[in-house]
């Protein structure tokens, strides 16, 4: 299965099939995360919200409450499936929408051994800034830079709060905080830019943990 069977362009704009769209997320998965993996009804709201971001559909995104201009922030329980439904999305992507995905744990492990390169690194050093996801925000070990306490992520999420409003580049994450234990990891300061570069989207509180 491809691309090619799950949408249509009709003047120049890609038209996808939800039900193949599905299918297609599924044959996907097991090629990457193995058999058992399969995508539940309950989980279809949330991919209907991420493919209109995806996708630039304007009817579905004004319906969704979702603004094309921000990044993206999955928001779920342990084992719902946030990481492995951002990586697959990425093939449905559009050049001009794609990003990467890096482990917020691994980030900072990559602090550690680096220092504030590691930050820069994410954010302003590089010569033209890519789209990033973070994936699992609030599940990194607090770290230490010579005995000085930083907030890793939360640098990174300040500094590229800074290229979305100097240069529209977009961030996006996974997190299983809700708002205000984003907050009490990351500060006030965090939270509110939070809000202006992400739509916030939830998983259905009837999802469950597939890794079980």
């Amino acid at each position: 299965m491809n691309l090619s069977e799950i949408m249509q362009i009709k003047d120049g704009v890609a038209h996808y099939d939800f039900t193949n769209t599905i299918q297609y997320l599924e044959y996907k998965g097991k090629e990457k995360f193995g058999k058992h993996f399969k995508i539940h009804p309950v989980d279809f709201q949330v991919i209907h919200k991420l493919l209109s971001w995806m996708i630039k559909d304007h009817d579905g995104s004004r319906k969704h409450n979702i603004m094309l201009s921000k990044g993206i922030l999955l928001v779920g329980p342990v084992g719902c499936g946030k990481t492995s439904i951002m990586t697959l999305l990425c093939d449905l992507t559009k050049k001009s929408r794609a990003f990467y995905i890096k482990p917020a744990r691994q980030i900072t492990l990559e602090f550690t051994k680096q220092g504030y390169d590691v930050i820069h690194k994410y954010t302003r050093s590089v010569r033209s800034p890519v789209p990033l996801c973070l994936d699992d925000i609030g599940v990194e070990l607090p770290m230490k830079y010579f005995g000085t306490p930083v907030n890793v992520i939360g640098e990174i999420l300040l500094s590229r709060y800074d290229l979305f409003i100097s240069k529209k580049i977009l961030t996006h994450g996974t997190t299983n905080l809700n708002s205000d234990e984003l907050e009490e990891r990351y500060g006030t300061r965090v939270r509110s830019r939070l809000r202006e570069m992400f739509n916030l989207i939830y998983y259905d509180e009837n999802t469950f943990d597939k890794r079980q």
